[in-house]
């Protein structure tokens, strides 16, 4: 990987199966203190999967996962979780009986910093004003950009070092994908939290992010800086579409690149 600074994530040769089928294959991947790291690939290609190993939910078969300079290979998630590593999961699983505010403050569970609590509250408003508006209606009830929204403001209200996000733009409209993209750079530069993506729509992912993985059926076959990436002709051809006016467009909002 390019670039200077302190290793947060790393992942040595993991591989991971449900039953006898293997769904990642000898990944291994780098994410620095501060990036936003994006991994790209097609439906079935094993995205998820990285991200369930990393936060337990599955166990590697092989391989170890580090996070902050420790093992947090096969550990209770919920450990994981109290570490500072927070999976916002596909289809965003907000708590749907619950209110918006109750939900968030089920992303503090872990937290007994009250004052405290109740300021991070305000920070997510800050971020996504509509949930303030419905912060008394049940989260089952919101759309799909609001629950998105939600889900990314319960992560942060666990005060995470790094957040993985999985899809963020899964069944939202392109003007929505966009805003949450907005947000989320916004997020990474204001407050400094890591960030490890897994997105289909590779021209906002490789937009946002400082650095890229490609996989393809289960195995890392590509990585660079997500400015070099987008220049490869494999990626503008197969993940681009050569749509390469939409992703000048994206532009616009995307934050100054900055290796530590």
């Amino acid at each position: 990987m390019s670039g200077e600074g302190t290793t947060i994530l790393e992942l040595k040769n993991v591989e991971s199966a449900y039953g006898p089928i293997k769904a990642i294959r000898g990944v291994s991947l780098r994410v620095q203190d501060g990036e936003i790291v994006t991994v790209l690939g097609s439906n079935g290609a094993g995205k998820t999967t990285i991200l369930k190993t990393i936060s337990g939910i599955i166990d590697p078969r092989k391989g170890s996962v580090e996070f902050a300079g420790e093992s947090i290979t096969a550990l209770d998630p919920s450990l994981i979780v109290r570490k500072g590593l927070v999976q916002v999961p596909e289809g965003r699983e907000v708590f749907p009986l619950l209110t918006v505010r109750e939900n968030l403050l089920m992303g503090a569970y872990t937290r007994a910093d009250r004052d405290a609590v109740a300021r991070d509250i305000e920070m997510v408003y800050a971020y996504f004003p509509i949930l303030r508006e419905r912060a008394r209606q049940e989260a089952g009830l919101l759309s799909g950009g609001q629950q998105q929204m939600l889900a990314i403001s319960r992560a942060l209200m666990a005060r995470p070092r790094l957040i993985l996000l999985d899809e963020p733009s899964l069944g939202l409209s392109p003007k929505l994908t966009k805003e949450i993209f907005e947000i989320v750079v916004r997020i990474n530069r204001e407050r400094g939290t890591t960030m490890l993506l897994v997105e289909q729509n590779a021209n906002m992912a490789l937009n946002a992010a400082d650095h890229g993985y490609v996989l393809e059926n289960g195995r890392i076959v590509m990585d660079d800086s997500c400015d070099r990436l987008r220049e490869k002709e494999d990626i503008k051809e197969f993940y681009l579409g050569m749509k390469q006016a939409g992703a000048r467009g994206e532009r616009r909002w995307k934050k100054k690149k900055t290796w530590r």
